[in-house]
Formats: structure tokens, C-alpha cells, sequence
């Protein structure tokens, strides 16, 4: 071999070696970055949620050490009525409280794709809501104009109607947290407006241009290339949905009532384990929780090939 391709070789070595070292350097750079996430992953979600895995198959009452029973909470839980009825004042707000949210909040999306004079202004105080309803004084507030006495009935003493007790009614209370929620529009409605702003608006003028009607327009130009943003509001809500506890919780004073109609399955969950001080059911109703959000998941994303489409 020639001096030249000794050379060569290395210059080689020396070039593959100090890439090697820069490669590691870079390596151990970017795992003491990562290191504060992966220490509160490890520590706040994925720890707590492999106890809380443990503790959904024992008796466990916070006072005493767990004892491992195996599967009596899941046979406790096919005979629980509470359980039960918990279940379905969930589903009946999520199946009826987030379709209507989305419709209003892409309804006003598109009014105010319009470009109304003072935009900026009318998205902020719309969008208030969505930063101020999850909070408690909300709540409160919420019962102050639902009570029997309240705002609400109020103004209909103007009229002449005597309005009932709208959160003490077991036909009327789940409606009011509706209401609260439908309120509370203003987050979907940003990202239906950003979505409509990059809807091409020669489209739109192409269908004018051919006869169409508004009507058809929003239904076969704005709508099939809206529903990825649909299908993200509608996902993101239904998760939401599920977990709501406090407007529940502040309007029931924590019982779910009247007559269990506000029995939410998180505020369920929260008795169980913090009031019942029966850990290890709440443990296990905690699990089934995530197995009803995931299955509703998966639902989604099994029928959005046959309603979202996408701009490829």
C-alpha cells in the first residue's frame, strides 16, 4: 500500500472516531434534557398509574396496607346499581352535550370567518368561556342562576312563568352541566376557525360561480375539508367529556344528586375513594374509566375512514 493510502486510512480512522465521540457527546446531551420529563413520567404518571393498577385488585381503605383479593372488585362491580347509573348520566351527557357543543361552536366559527370588524375582539370574549368553565367559581356561579331562586327564574318571573328549581329537579339538573358545557364552546371554535381560514377560497368561488347554494357549498366544500378538525374537536371532547367532575361536583355539593341524576362516573370514582375510603375499587373504576375512553378512542379512529378526509 501506497504512503498516500496510508494516509487516507488515517485521516479516516481519525474522522470515524472523533464522530464517534461527537455522536455520544450529543447522546448524553439530549438524554440531560430529557432527564426532568422522564424522572416526573416515571414518577407522577407512569408510577402512580402501575400502583394504581396493584391497588385496583386488593381492599385497600388508606389506613391500612392493601390486602390482594383478586378479582372481588370486578364482581363488585357487575352488581353495583350506582355504578350503573353513574354510567349512564355519563354517557348521556357525553352523547348529547359534545355534539352539541361542536355544532355551536363551528356555527359561530363560520359566522365569524365572515370577517367581521373587531375579530380579534369577538374571538377573545367568546373564548373566554372555554378558560373559566371548569373553574369553581363558575360552578357557583352556574347555581346561582339555575337555583330556584336564581337569574334564570328571574327573568322568567317577568313573563309571568314560574320557572322550578332547575338543579333540585332529577328531570332538569344533568341539564343545566349540559348547558354549562355547551357554554364553554370557545376552545373548538378557535380551531374550527383556524381550519376555515385554510379552506381555499377558490373552491368556494368556483361552486358560486357554477350555481351552488350556500347551503350546498357548506356541505360539500367547507365540511368534508373541515373533518379532520371536526374529527380532532370531536375526539379531544369526548375524552373531556368523561372526565368532568367539577361542575358536578359543585352543583350536586358533591352528592350527585338530585336522585343520583348528576352522578357523574369520575364524582362516583371521587366517593369511592375519598369519601368511601375504598381505594382499591376507586383503583379499579379508575382503570375501567380509561378502558371506556380508549374503546371510544378507538371507535373514532375505526369509523373516521368512512367521514374524515384528508387534503393529500
Amino acid at each position: 500500500m501506497s504512503a498516500l493510502g496510508e494516509l487516507r486510512q488515517l485521516r479516516t480512522r481519525r474522522a470515524g472516531g472523533t464522530g464517534d465521540k461527537s455522536a455520544k457527546a450529543d447522546g448524553r446531551a439530549a438524554l440531560g434534557f430529557l432527564a426532568p420529563w422522564l424522572v416526573g413520567f416515571v414518577g407522577i404518571t407512569l408510577g402512580p398509574m402501575l400502583v394504581s393498577l396493584y391497588l385496583a385488585f386488593t381492599n385497600y381503605n388508606l389506613l391500612q396496607d392493601p390486602v390482594f383479593t383478586g378479582l372481588d372488585n370486578v364482581q363488585r362491580m357487575l352488581g353495583d346499581e350506582r355504578l350503573a347509573r353513574s354510567l349512564g348520566v355519563t354517557f348521556t351527557y357525553v352523547l348529547v352535550s359534545v355534539p352539541i357543543q361542536l355544532a355551536v361552536a363551528l356555527g359561530i366559527a363560520v359566522v365569524l370567518d365572515r370577517g367581521l370588524r373587531g375579530l380579534p375582539l369577538y374571538r377573545s370574549v367568546l373564548y373566554l368561556p372555554s378558560l373559566l368553565g371548569g373553574s369553581v367559581a363558575i360552578a357557583v356561579l352556574w347555581r346561582l342562576v339555575f337555583g330556584a331562586e336564581g337569574l334564570l327564574n328571574s327573568f322568567l318571573a317577568l313573563f309571568g312563568i314560574q320557572g322550578p328549581a332547575w338543579i333540585a329537579e332529577p328531570s332538569t339538573a344533568l341539564g343545566t352541566i349540559m348547558a354549562l358545557h355547551v357554554w364553554t364552546f370557545g376552545s373548538p371554535m378557535v380551531i374550527f376557525l383556524a381550519g376555515l381560514r385554510q379552506i381555499p377560497s377558490e373552491l368556494q368561488e368556483a361552486a358560486q360561480v357554477d350555481g351552488a347554494s350556500r347551503w350546498r357549498r357548506f356541505r360539500s366544500i367547507t365540511l368534508p375539508l373541515l373533518s379532520p378538525i371536526i374529527f380532532f374537536n370531536l375526539v379531544l371532547g369526548i375524552i373531556g367529556s368523561f372526565q368532568a367532575f367539577t361542575q358536578a361536583f359543585i352543583i350536586s355539593n358533591g352528592s350527585g344528586g338530585p336522585a343520583d341524576s348528576t352522578l357523574f362516573f369520575s364524582l362516583y370514582l371521587y366517593q369511592e375513594g375519598f369519601a368511601g375510603l375504598r381505594m382499591g375499587y376507586a383503583s379499579a373504576l379508575a382503570w375501567l374509566l380509561l378502558i371506556i375512553i380508549g374503546a371510544f378512542t378507538a371507535i373514532n379512529f375505526w369509523l373516521s375512514k368512512y367521514w374524515v378526509f384528508y387534503n393529500d
